[in-house]
């Protein structure tokens, strides 16, 4: 029932999108119409960066299709992406965006296509000649001047898809935006036989980990790609750095350079040292939950009292690495705030118990988190936690056509819009979680998700690259990690599936349920 409902969701976040919006980029929920981007105001970069006039709802949500096993509609979508998508645009859009929700989605449903298995169903396109593959790498070289003329090769944030670097660019990016290009343009890179792709963005990579702080092993959230000066000093697991850190592990599941575990380890110590506040063990002993914070990258020392809710993804990524017991607490954290407000706030301020930012964009990372915890534990808790996420979204964001932005979520107002990632990760995320028959958990084919939800086979052909001589770091064969090799040997004691008897109890202890429900203030 549940597994239908989320479906049901989808569905009809996707038949109003097609119905009321396509050919634009997205759904305005509330009235029922199409947005693309704001022509009169460029400096509108909360639409800007996003909506490139390329109908983004419909690519973000083709593998979603894919996974619920319609192909009919799979390949009605494919088609119409073939027949009308160009990305010969006047649009300046961010190149972190429109990697991971449009190159991610191109190339994850041309993998799908290309299946010899075919394990979603008949996916196949008749007379298919690489389309999908053809449109992702003229978008890719559309963004590649993002990575020239800048002296540390960290790119500029945003281009335009005619005609480059627009020539009042700023000197200014983020963490995560330039160091998360490197699953897509690898995946790229590796289906064309064509380096450059995936040097440009293991560059971006290298540059910022070399510009980490000599005390701490941080990184900031803010660079000048000129200069590589430290613009923004926080440090955290949010916005601005979040999928920085997702990528250099999913890039080694990937495509298996040591290097990439290597930062990877680095960094995920440095920040179990410098941003994990609270008591040492999740499920025993005394003192408050864990949690992880905002710290100056130089000193650690608190910058702020506030998280974020993009940080809910980091529970999922820790129980890719084997440390499910630490990504129970903290799912447990988000968890207790989802259920005070029915949604997360996109700041929350744990000192205040209140929400400092308070509208919910219909975020999938809690979500996420709830399910990769799933998979691991095989907990029933999750699957309630699941519910309760979709009977919030159905009673307060459900909307004339679509789902809406809550605009405040204590008040339950709602904003006309539905970003592209409902489609593409909410709803997958929530269908996978209750369809335990899905090809993605049955077929035998091991698979991973991009930053955006997207499904990518993890094959070997994506583990061996053809220009071992370009990247000589790699050149080494013992650099190579054998797809044997990709338990991660420094985590291996947790790595074991929680224990049968654990299975039918609550994740957490209930005295620390109650704990962090106190501390949210639900209590």
């Amino acid at each position: 029932r549940l597994r239908d409902a989320a479906r049901g969701m989808f569905v009809f976040g996707y038949d109003s999108y097609m119905e009321h919006a396509f050919p634009r980029d997205e759904l305005d929920p509330l009235h029922c119409r199409g947005r693309g981007p704001d022509r009169r105001d460029p400096s509108n970069l909360n639409i800007n960066d996003v909506l490139g006039n390329y109908s983004l709802t419909l690519i973000d949500a083709l593998d979603t299709l894919a996974v619920m096993g319609n192909s009919s509609e799979f390949q009605k979508a494919v088609k119409l992406v073939i027949d009308t998508v160009s990305f010969d645009k006047d649009s300046t859009v961010q190149v972190f965006e429109a990697t991971i929700r449009v190159l991610g989605s191109l190339l994850s449903a041309h993998i799908i296509i290309t299946d010899t298995k075919q394990p979603f169903g008949d996916m196949t396109i008749k007379d298919y000649d690489n389309e999908l593959l053809h449109l992702a790498h003229d978008l890719a070289v559309r963004l590649l001047p993002a990575f020239e003329n800048t002296k540390t090769g960290i790119p500029y944030p945003r281009v335009n898809l005619k005609k480059g670097v627009p020539p009042d660019s700023h000197n200014e990016t983020c963490t995560a935006g330039a160091g998360s290009l490197l699953v897509e343009f690898g995946i790229l890179s590796r289906l064309l036989g064509d380096s450059t792709f995936e040097w440009v963005a293991r560059r971006a990579v290298k540059a910022l980990w070399s510009l980490r702080s000599n005390n701490t092993g941080l990184l900031g959230n803010v660079v000048n790609i000129q200069t590589g000066h430290w613009v923004g000093k926080q440090s955290g697991l949010g916005a601005g750095s979040d999928s920085f850190y997702e990528y250099l592990l999913k890039s080694y599941i990937l495509f298996g350079e040591k290097e990439d575990l290597e930062m990877f380890n680095a960094a995920y110590q440095n920040i179990q040292n410098h941003l994990r506040r609270g008591r040492e063990a999740c499920n025993e002993g005394e003192g408050d939950p864990p949690l992880y914070v905002n710290v100056n990258m130089y000193t650690g020392q608190l910058m702020n009292t506030w998280i974020d809710s993009l940080q809910a993804f980091f529970p999922g990524l820790q129980v890719l690495i084997g440390d499910v017991e630490d990504a129970i607490c903290l799912h447990a954290f988000y968890y207790a705030i989802w259920k005070r407000y029915g949604a997360l706030p996109e700041r929350y301020n744990w000192q205040l118990q209140a929400p400092d930012v308070p509208f919910y964009p219909l975020r999938p990372e809690l979500v996420e988190s709830t399910y990769l915890l799933y998979q691991a534990t095989k907990n029933p808790f999750y699957l309630h936690v699941g519910m309760d996420i979709l009977q919030s979204l159905e009673k307060y964001t459900k909307a004339k056509c679509g789902y809406a932005t809550l605009h405040h979520v204590v008040e339950k107002t709602k904003e006309d819009r539905m970003e592209s990632f409902f489609l593409s990760e909410t709803c997958k995320y929530l269908y996978l979680l209750f369809d335990e028959e899905n090809p993605v958990h049955r077929s035998g084919n091991k698979f991973m998700f991009t930053t955006e939800g997207h499904v990518v086979s993890v094959d070997e052909r994506f583990r061996s690259s053809l220009w071992e001589d370009i990247l000589p770091a790699q050149g080494d064969s013992a650099h190579k990690a054998k797809a044997t090799e990709l338990k991660a040997a420094n985590f291996s004691s947790n790595c074991n599936r929680v224990p049968d008897e654990r299975r039918y109890l609550l994740p957490l202890k209930s005295n620390y349920m109650r704990q962090i429900d106190r501390m949210v203030g639900l209590i």
